[in-house]
Protein backbone atom coordinates (compact mmCIF):
# COMPACT_ATOMS: atom_id res chain seq x y z
CA UNK A 1 0.00 0.00 0.00
CA UNK A 2 1.74 3.15 -1.22
CA UNK A 3 1.53 6.04 1.24
CA UNK A 4 -0.26 9.01 -0.36
CA UNK A 5 2.03 11.47 1.39
CA UNK A 6 5.54 10.64 2.55
CA UNK A 7 7.71 12.90 4.70
CA UNK A 8 11.43 12.60 5.45
CA UNK A 9 12.47 13.74 8.93
CA UNK A 10 16.22 14.37 9.31
CA UNK A 11 17.23 13.59 12.88
CA UNK A 12 18.82 16.10 15.22
CA UNK A 13 19.68 13.95 18.25
CA UNK A 14 21.33 16.03 20.96
CA UNK A 15 23.53 14.81 23.81
CA UNK A 16 25.35 17.25 26.10
CA UNK A 17 24.76 20.11 23.68
CA UNK A 18 26.04 18.43 20.52
CA UNK A 19 24.44 16.46 17.73
CA UNK A 20 25.26 12.76 17.88
CA UNK A 21 24.12 9.41 16.62
CA UNK A 22 24.01 6.55 19.10
CA UNK A 23 24.10 2.87 18.22
CA UNK A 24 20.97 1.17 19.61
CA UNK A 25 20.38 4.19 21.86
CA UNK A 26 23.34 3.40 24.12
CA UNK A 27 24.76 6.57 25.64
CA UNK A 28 28.30 5.19 25.53
CA UNK A 29 28.06 4.28 21.82
CA UNK A 30 28.40 7.57 19.95
CA UNK A 31 28.90 6.82 16.25
CA UNK A 32 28.53 10.32 14.77
CA UNK A 33 29.60 13.73 16.04
CA UNK A 34 27.49 16.36 14.31
CA UNK A 35 28.34 19.59 16.10
CA UNK A 36 25.92 22.36 17.01
CA UNK A 37 22.18 21.51 16.90
CA UNK A 38 21.08 24.83 15.40
CA UNK A 39 23.78 24.62 12.72
CA UNK A 40 22.66 21.07 11.87
CA UNK A 41 19.01 22.10 11.72
CA UNK A 42 19.89 25.07 9.52
CA UNK A 43 21.86 22.83 7.16
CA UNK A 44 18.97 20.38 6.90
CA UNK A 45 16.53 23.20 6.19
CA UNK A 46 18.81 24.55 3.47
CA UNK A 47 18.83 21.11 1.84
CA UNK A 48 15.06 21.00 1.63
CA UNK A 49 13.86 19.39 4.86
CA UNK A 50 10.14 20.03 5.31
CA UNK A 51 10.22 18.77 8.92
CA UNK A 52 12.90 18.21 11.57
CA UNK A 53 13.03 15.44 14.17
CA UNK A 54 14.63 16.71 17.39
CA UNK A 55 15.42 14.27 20.19
CA UNK A 56 16.82 15.50 23.49
CA UNK A 57 18.81 12.46 24.56
CA UNK A 58 19.71 14.00 27.91
CA UNK A 59 16.01 14.59 28.48
CA UNK A 60 15.21 11.01 27.50
CA UNK A 61 17.64 9.67 30.08
CA UNK A 62 16.76 12.16 32.85
CA UNK A 63 13.10 12.94 32.19
CA UNK A 64 13.89 16.67 32.12
CA UNK A 65 14.00 17.95 28.52
CA UNK A 66 15.77 21.17 27.51
CA UNK A 67 13.03 23.57 26.40
CA UNK A 68 15.52 26.23 25.34
CA UNK A 69 16.93 23.72 22.85
CA UNK A 70 13.42 23.28 21.43
CA UNK A 71 13.05 27.04 21.09
CA UNK A 72 16.39 27.46 19.30
CA UNK A 73 15.83 24.62 16.82
CA UNK A 74 12.20 25.58 16.15
CA UNK A 75 13.35 29.10 15.28
CA UNK A 76 15.27 27.72 12.28
CA UNK A 77 12.06 27.45 10.27
CA UNK A 78 10.75 23.98 9.38
CA UNK A 79 8.19 22.49 11.79
CA UNK A 80 9.82 20.35 14.45
CA UNK A 81 8.63 17.18 16.13
CA UNK A 82 10.38 16.79 19.46
CA UNK A 83 10.94 13.88 21.81
CA UNK A 84 13.02 12.90 24.78
CA UNK A 85 11.67 13.00 28.31
CA UNK A 86 8.16 14.36 27.76
CA UNK A 87 6.38 12.45 30.52
CA UNK A 88 3.79 14.97 31.74
CA UNK A 89 1.19 17.23 30.15
CA UNK A 90 3.04 20.20 31.66
CA UNK A 91 6.17 19.33 29.70
CA UNK A 92 4.21 18.69 26.50
CA UNK A 93 2.55 22.10 26.84
CA UNK A 94 5.90 23.75 27.51
CA UNK A 95 7.44 22.21 24.39
CA UNK A 96 4.55 23.43 22.24
CA UNK A 97 4.86 26.88 23.75
CA UNK A 98 8.60 26.79 22.98
CA UNK A 99 7.80 26.30 19.30
CA UNK A 100 7.45 22.57 18.71
CA UNK A 101 4.85 21.61 16.14
CA UNK A 102 4.45 18.07 17.50
CA UNK A 103 5.57 16.35 20.69
CA UNK A 104 6.41 12.66 21.01
CA UNK A 105 5.56 10.78 24.17
CA UNK A 106 6.87 7.28 24.75
CA UNK A 107 7.32 6.25 28.37
CA UNK A 108 4.26 8.24 29.47
CA UNK A 109 2.09 6.72 26.74
CA UNK A 110 2.15 3.34 28.48
CA UNK A 111 -0.01 4.99 31.17
CA UNK A 112 -3.57 4.85 29.81
CA UNK A 113 -4.78 7.69 32.04
CA UNK A 114 -2.06 9.99 30.77
CA UNK A 115 -2.64 8.95 27.18
CA UNK A 116 -6.37 9.71 27.27
CA UNK A 117 -5.77 13.12 28.87
CA UNK A 118 -2.99 14.04 26.44
CA UNK A 119 -4.93 13.04 23.32
CA UNK A 120 -7.95 15.01 24.46
CA UNK A 121 -5.82 18.06 25.16
CA UNK A 122 -3.36 18.09 22.25
CA UNK A 123 -4.98 16.17 19.38
CA UNK A 124 -2.75 15.96 16.32
CA UNK A 125 0.04 17.89 18.04
CA UNK A 126 0.76 14.72 20.00
CA UNK A 127 2.34 11.54 18.62
CA UNK A 128 3.26 8.35 20.42
CA UNK A 129 6.76 6.93 20.15
CA UNK A 130 6.59 3.15 19.94
CA UNK A 131 10.16 2.10 20.69
CA UNK A 132 10.39 -1.63 20.05
CA UNK A 133 13.01 -3.94 21.47
CA UNK A 134 12.86 -7.74 21.48
CA UNK A 135 9.09 -7.80 21.10
CA UNK A 136 8.37 -5.31 23.89
CA UNK A 137 8.13 -1.53 24.20
CA UNK A 138 11.32 0.11 25.53
CA UNK A 139 10.83 2.97 28.00
CA UNK A 140 12.88 5.27 30.23
CA UNK A 141 15.33 6.31 27.53
CA UNK A 142 15.26 2.70 26.27
CA UNK A 143 16.82 1.61 29.57
CA UNK A 144 14.08 -0.91 30.41
CA UNK A 145 11.16 -2.73 28.81
CA UNK A 146 7.46 -2.38 29.56
CA UNK A 147 5.18 -5.40 29.63
CA UNK A 148 3.27 -4.30 26.54
CA UNK A 149 4.07 -5.20 22.94
CA UNK A 150 4.39 -2.68 20.10
CA UNK A 151 1.22 -3.97 18.45
CA UNK A 152 -0.85 -3.82 21.64
CA UNK A 153 0.34 -0.27 22.34
CA UNK A 154 -0.53 0.69 18.77
CA UNK A 155 -4.00 -0.79 19.15
CA UNK A 156 -4.50 1.09 22.42
CA UNK A 157 -3.37 4.29 20.73
CA UNK A 158 -5.84 3.74 17.89
CA UNK A 159 -8.67 3.19 20.36
CA UNK A 160 -7.70 6.34 22.26
CA UNK A 161 -7.60 8.58 19.19
CA UNK A 162 -3.84 9.11 18.83
CA UNK A 163 -3.08 10.86 15.54
CA UNK A 164 0.11 8.99 14.58
CA UNK A 165 2.94 6.80 15.77
CA UNK A 166 6.71 7.05 15.43
CA UNK A 167 7.92 3.46 15.45
CA UNK A 168 11.59 2.77 16.15
CA UNK A 169 13.34 -0.57 15.88
CA UNK A 170 15.79 0.17 18.68
CA UNK A 171 18.13 -2.73 17.93
CA UNK A 172 18.66 -1.28 14.45
CA UNK A 173 18.88 2.39 15.40
CA UNK A 174 22.20 3.84 14.29
CA UNK A 175 23.31 0.56 12.70
CA UNK A 176 22.39 1.13 9.03
CA UNK A 177 21.12 -2.47 9.04
CA UNK A 178 17.86 -1.65 7.24
CA UNK A 179 14.39 -1.04 8.66
CA UNK A 180 12.42 -3.73 10.48
CA UNK A 181 9.61 -4.17 7.96
CA UNK A 182 7.95 -6.98 9.91
CA UNK A 183 7.68 -4.78 13.00
CA UNK A 184 6.28 -1.91 10.97
CA UNK A 185 3.75 -4.11 9.17
CA UNK A 186 2.59 -5.47 12.53
CA UNK A 187 2.10 -1.98 13.97
CA UNK A 188 0.48 -0.62 10.80
CA UNK A 189 -2.24 -3.23 11.28
CA UNK A 190 -3.62 -1.02 14.08
CA UNK A 191 -4.67 1.46 11.39
CA UNK A 192 -2.73 4.55 12.44
CA UNK A 193 -0.30 6.61 10.35
CA UNK A 194 3.27 5.47 11.07
CA UNK A 195 6.60 7.27 10.82
CA UNK A 196 9.38 4.68 10.72
CA UNK A 197 12.79 4.94 12.36
CA UNK A 198 15.77 2.70 12.93
CA UNK A 199 18.26 1.18 10.51
CA UNK A 200 17.42 3.17 7.37
CA UNK A 201 20.48 3.12 5.12
CA UNK A 202 19.42 3.81 1.54
CA UNK A 203 16.91 5.45 -0.75
CA UNK A 204 15.68 1.93 -1.45
CA UNK A 205 14.82 1.57 2.23
CA UNK A 206 12.79 4.77 2.05
CA UNK A 207 10.93 3.52 -1.01
CA UNK A 208 10.23 0.22 0.75
CA UNK A 209 8.79 2.08 3.73
CA UNK A 210 6.61 4.19 1.50
CA UNK A 211 5.36 1.12 -0.36
CA UNK A 212 4.61 -0.58 2.96
CA UNK A 213 2.31 2.32 3.83
CA UNK A 214 4.39 4.38 6.25
CA UNK A 215 3.67 8.09 6.06
CA UNK A 216 7.28 9.07 6.72
CA UNK A 217 10.70 8.09 7.98
CA UNK A 218 13.32 9.47 10.33
CA UNK A 219 16.78 9.50 8.74
CA UNK A 220 19.90 9.95 10.81
CA UNK A 221 23.09 7.97 10.37
CA UNK A 222 22.54 7.47 6.64
CA UNK A 223 22.60 11.23 6.09
CA UNK A 224 25.53 11.88 8.39
CA UNK A 225 27.56 9.06 6.85
CA UNK A 226 26.79 10.04 3.28
CA UNK A 227 24.78 6.98 2.27
CA UNK A 228 22.48 9.30 0.31
CA UNK A 229 21.86 13.02 -0.05
CA UNK A 230 19.06 14.59 1.94
CA UNK A 231 17.91 16.40 -1.21
CA UNK A 232 17.42 13.05 -2.95
CA UNK A 233 15.50 11.69 0.03
CA UNK A 234 13.27 14.75 0.14
CA UNK A 235 12.52 14.30 -3.58
CA UNK A 236 10.60 11.14 -2.61
CA UNK A 237 8.01 13.32 -0.89
CA UNK A 238 6.67 14.53 -4.24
Amino acid sequence: MLAQQFTVYPAVDVLEGRVVRLEQGRRESVTVEGGDPVAAATSFAARGASWLHLVDLDGAFSGTPDLELVHRVAAVGPPVQVGGGYRSTELVSAALEAGAARVLVGTAAVDETFLHAAVERYGSRLAVAVDARDGKVAVGGWARSAATTPRSLAQRCAATGVARLVVTATRRDGTLAGPDLALLEDVLAAGLPVIAAGGISSLGDLNALRELGCEGAVVGSAIWRGRFRLADAVSLEA
